[in-house]
């Protein structure tokens, strides 16, 4: 006999986080053939997903009436809701081209706004390589993406496909990590500081020379100080062009001259070069000393990164020094896919002269490598570990706990009182900006709420993020909407904010301000980006709103900023209708008047409205 479940047995209260897959190929997803050979199989993963109790929650999703794939409910806070795009052809990492990042790129770029966090499935050959050219690529990256794929296909009964997924998903969509990362065998490590280090065990990656971002095991612990946060106040953007023109080549005792002439000569562009130990090259070789000096003088690009896999390159032996001395750029620990693909990033910026070219390469853009400058200035007097001490506090638990205290707590007074001296002197002493109190607010949230510009623009400088949710699904933007602070809203969308949730739940936003005749909440909320046509769940609009209360101040910010007035509610009435039915005669004639000039450019309607109320106008900035 069957067992009914109600649907009151589901919880439908949990928030929701949503997650693009983009899957671009990989054995994850493979089949065997007719020939008992792994093979892609197209078409195929998204159906076994959904009859997969593990990765599909059948249940929540009759009861939502979601046509999307829903992850069951777990401990975490977000209730993951996940879609997939497949690629078509499917492709083995193997025949993976600079194109294909491109391709990527563009498909997250289209669709950053939509999702929370996005999960890559993709074949492990080159998967190394993807993740570091997709780290450099994306600049300014404010949410996860979490690079994933298996050993064995997800169709069989073992294997890791399912558990790397399954983790997958749930950081994606749980957890703001500002990076291209890798997730496998339970570790989540960053994508540039990534290489496959086996080809058949489970455990196939690591990141040899920094630790992981985050483990999974009974509960995920996430590295926080760890993650690398870009700071620049501008949106989220993709670079869309790789120079293609960049090799590597690794040295061993008889190489020739010849074979050094060929890999430097046009059309190379960028060579990295793998030294041996500490980035040593044969001193008595002056011949291949000469061909890379003068490779360098003409403008190629040479780092040097070491063969072995830990550690970092030198200039302590005279061999290194050499190396120095013809021009070559010091790559200290970079995995041999980040600096190959730093160099396909750094060589496409037309803006960028062979200088500035030379010291990105040696800067630490996207965490990629360790200089020697990060680890003479490494602070040791870290904040918890100092009130720990005088605690008496020794476990390493009761130190997480006590900052995750300490940290909001402090910040938070730093905040209100607009003291970016303080927050300074916080800094040196390791104090976490993005650390969130118990309702998940970080300081950020309170700076916009205060609405002191320069605090707020000096915490997304140090790397708080502007889509951080606190447990009410506020995120900053949301918190300077709700107070008006026009100047913070503008620096939030220059930074990358932007609105989330329902549609209509911001067009239920619009239709109360406009309600009200609150016309300076309009103006928020079109400055973080609403669309002033959006309808609530009754259809109406703001401009529907306005005219029904009569409010002509309203009315005319939303004329001049594209509102519809043929714009119908569920009984079929305009904004017109409804100002007529409430004799509201000034408002019903700014409507009349747009009505009949909507066909023809509003230049005539913007005089008018200007005449009449000149101080409702306000615009964007570019």
């Amino acid at each position: 006999m069957s067992t009914m479940i109600s649907c009151s047995t589901i919880n439908l209260d949990k928030p929701e986080s949503k997650v693009m897959v983009i899957y671009t190929g990989g054995t994850i997803g493979m089949l065997r053939n007719e020939d008992g050979v792994l093979a892609p199989a197209p078409n195929m993963l998204i159906p076994a997903l959904k009859n997969n109790p593990y990765l599909h929650d059948k249940l929540y999703a009759e009861a939502t009436d979601t046509t999307s794939l829903v992850l069951p409910d777990c401990d975490e806070k977000y209730r993951v809701i996940y879609t997939v795009l497949e690629y078509d052809p499917l492709l083995d990492s193997s025949n993976m081209t600079v194109d294909d990042w491109m391709h990527i790129g563009k498909d997250i770029r289209d669709h950053y706004e939509k999702y929370d966090g996005f999960v890559i499935l993709h074949g492990t050959d080159t998967l190394a390589y993807s993740a570091s050219a997709l780290s450099f690529m994306f600049e300014n990256i404010g949410k996860s993406v979490i690079m994933t794929g298996s050993q064995i296909p997800i169709f069989e009964i073992r294997g890791d496909g399912l558990s790397n997924m399954l983790g997958s998903l749930i950081l994606a969509g749980n957890y703001i990590i500002p990076e291209v990362t890798v997730y496998f065998n339970n570790k989540l490590l960053r994508g540039n500081r990534t290489s496959k280090v086996h080809v058949s065990s489970l455990n196939a990656f690591d990141s040899p020379n920094f630790p992981p971002l985050a483990t999974v095991g009974i509960k995920i612990e996430v590295n926080t100080k760890a993650i690398f946060h870009q700071c620049d106040l501008e949106k989220f953007r993709v670079q869309s062009v790789l120079n293609k023109n960049v090799c590597l080549l690794r040295l061993f005792p008889c190489i020739t001259t010849s074979t050094i002439q060929e890999f430097l000569r046009p059309p190379a562009m960028g060579v990295v070069l793998q030294t041996y130990g500490s980035g040593n090259v044969p001193s008595n070789r002056k011949d291949l000393l000469d061909e890379i000096s003068e490779a360098t003088s003409r403008g190629v690009l040479v780092v040097n990164i070491t063969q072995c896999t830990k550690g970092s390159v030198s200039d302590i032996y005279e061999t290194g020094e050499a190396l120095k001395k013809a021009g070559v750029i010091p790559g200290f620990d970079m995995t041999p896919e980040a600096a190959l693909t730093k160099l396909t990033y750094t060589l496409s910026k037309p803006d960028w002269d062979t200088t500035k070219k030379r010291e990105m390469m040696q800067a630490n853009i996207r965490g990629e490598l360790t200089s020697h400058d990060q680890f003479l200035h490494t602070n040791e007097n870290d904040f918890v570990d100092i009130v720990a001490h005088a605690l008496n506090i020794n476990t390493s638990e009761e130190r997480k706990q006590l900052g995750a205290i300490l940290y909001p707590a402090i910040a938070s007074i730093a905040v209100s009182d607009g003291n970016t001296e303080m927050l300074d002197n916080l800094k040196k002493y390791g104090v976490d900006f993005s650390a969130s109190n118990m309702d998940d607010r970080t300081a950020l949230h309170l700076a916009c709420c205060e609405g002191n510009l320069a605090i707020v623009e000096y915490l997304i400088s140090h790397g708080v993020s502007v889509h951080a949710k606190d447990r009410f699904d506020h995120t900053p933007l949301l918190d300077a909407i709700q107070f008006d602070h026009h100047d913070v809203i503008q620096l939030l969308v220059q930074s990358g904010a932007h609105l989330i949730g329902n549609p209509r739940v911001i067009g239920g936003e619009l239709c109360k301000a406009a309600a009200k005749g609150n016309k300076r909440r309009l103006e928020s909320l079109f400055l973080a980006g609403a669309d002033m046509n959006q309808p609530d769940f009754s259809e109406r609009t703001a401009l529907h709103m306005a005219a029904l209360h009569d409010h002509p101040e309203c009315v005319s910010f939303l004329l001049l900023h594209k509102a519809r007035t043929d714009a119908v509610d569920l009984l079929k009435l305009t904004p017109l209708d409804m100002a007529r039915m409430k004799e509201n005669k000034h408002v019903a004639e700014l409507l009349e008047f747009a009505r009949e000039d909507e066909d023809r450019q509003k230049t005539d309607l913007g005089i008018k409205l200007e005449t009449s109320f000149p101080e409702v106008v306000i615009t964007k900035n570019s």
